[in-house]
């Protein structure tokens, strides 16, 4: 382990040593560069502080979070900066080979130092934009709530249920939150859509039950004539802590189950709730977390649908997209629309409505974020309510998804 570090500090050292050179060409007064060092090792230190301090300890809390953002900005900006010189490094090599080679190693080489320091402009320049977009992103995106709605069509949603309206949140990471006047105007931005119904697809915590406290009571007036209704996600269950026992972690768990029942939400495991408005009735369906890969894999589908009627309208409530993908679509019980989070559509991309959709996320997920249909079948992916890890947000902003159902028969 001790090994690791060492390794790991003497990479990060040896990237600073190559981008702290175009510092050097570009700002002729040395003390700039001095600054550049210090603040990056100051930075190196602390985020590694903090991971010897914290990681055993099951904690992420929002100091790590920070150290963390302000660690993968100055790696983001290393790394663009390093690009370029190392490429005009590329091409003074050969250069220098000949010369060696025609003219003998003690003639001295000379290259264009105003090439080197126009590189080197060009490199800070461009490494600047995405570090400046990461800072904003901690400062004002992780909060940027946004309010997206769709109309869907179903040919089989009963009568009374043409027009309701259902709030989809997802992924509060309860353990994150760091201004309470923010959340508080994200819960009243939720409810502020009147919904009918409001559900909830997991991830309240990002490990420990005890996230929820200082931000039970804002959470708690979330109000839906139809009920409040919650799953679990693969941040719920303790997975990421070592606990002292099993009991401890079950004893975690009980507290997490408590709470979310003290704030007013049913919690769903892997079972199905009927929902009736005058005369008609849906199925509300929730199963514990089912991902693919490594993640935690509790659903059972099976059970929670057992004995529903097939001709009834059913939503599901699933924390991984991936579950959707590879055991529901094709399952032959039919689920006319699925509510998923978990990916955060990664915190960071491009959208422009009716142009550009775009997220690293789409490498691991191939439904990441917003509306998808397949066989007759819905699925929103919610972009996540609150944030992990990297405490900020960039072109994917928080998300509040208002779905208005819309009967078909009576369009």
């Amino acid at each position: 382990m001790v090994l690791r570090w060492l390794l790991f500090v003497l990479f990060i050292c040896c990237l600073l040593v190559y981008s702290s050179s175009a510092i050097k060409t570009v700002f002729k007064n040395p003390w700039i560069y001095y600054i550049f060092v210090f603040v990056n090792l100051m930075v190196i230190g602390n985020f590694i502080l903090h991971i010897v301090l914290f990681r055993d300890k099951g904690l992420v809390s929002p100091y790590f979070m920070y150290s963390f953002g302000l660690f993968i900005m100055i790696i983001v900006f290393q790394f663009l900066v390093i690009s370029f010189l190392f490429v005009e490094d590329l091409v003074r090599l050969p250069q220098w080979v000949y010369h060696l080679f025609t003219k003998g190693f003690k003639s001295s080489f000379e290259y264009s130092p105003q090439r080197r320091e126009f590189i080197s402009k060009l490199a800070l320049l461009i490494a600047s934009v995405p570090v400046g977009a990461l800072f904003l992103g901690m400062l004002r995106g992780k909060y940027n709530y946004r309010v997206i709605k769709h109309k869907l069509s179903f040919d089989n949603l009963p009568p009374s249920f043409d027009g309701f309206k259902i709030v989809h949140i997802s992924d509060f990471h309860c353990g994150s939150f760091d201004n309470k006047e923010k959340v508080k105007y994200g819960i009243e931005m939720i409810n502020d859509q009147r919904p009918d119904l409001i559900l909830f697809s997991g991830d309240m915590v990002n490990n420990m039950a005890k996230e929820i406290l200082p931000w039970k009571d804002i959470i708690s007036s979330l109000n839906a004539p139809f009920g409040k209704f919650a799953v679990l996600g693969n941040h719920d269950y303790g997975d990421y802590v070592p606990w002292e026992s099993e009991a401890k972690k079950k004893e975690n768990m009980n507290h997490l189950l408590s709470y979310l029942n003290d704030m007013g939400f049913q919690v769903l495991l892997n079972e199905s709730k009927p929902l009736k408005n005058d005369k008609d009735e849906i199925a509300l369906i929730g199963v514990e977390n089912w991902g693919a890969g490594g993640f935690k894999k509790n659903g059972d589908f099976d059970k929670a649908s057992a004995n529903l009627d097939e001709s009834m309208f059913k939503i599901l409530l699933s924390h991984d997209p991936s579950h959707w993908q590879q055991k529901i679509i094709e399952h032959p019980v039919h689920v006319d629309l699925t509510l998923s989070g978990h990916t955060h559509g990664m915190q960071f991309g491009i959208e422009i409505p009716g142009w550009i959709k775009w997220s690293p996320a789409k490498y691991r997920y191939k439904y990441w974020a917003g509306i998808y249909k397949e066989k007759n079948q819905f699925i929103n992916v919610n972009r996540g309510f609150g944030f992990l890890a990297y405490p900020g947000r960039v072109g994917i902003y928080p998300e509040i998804s208002l779905l208005e159902l819309h009967s078909q028969k009576s369009a």
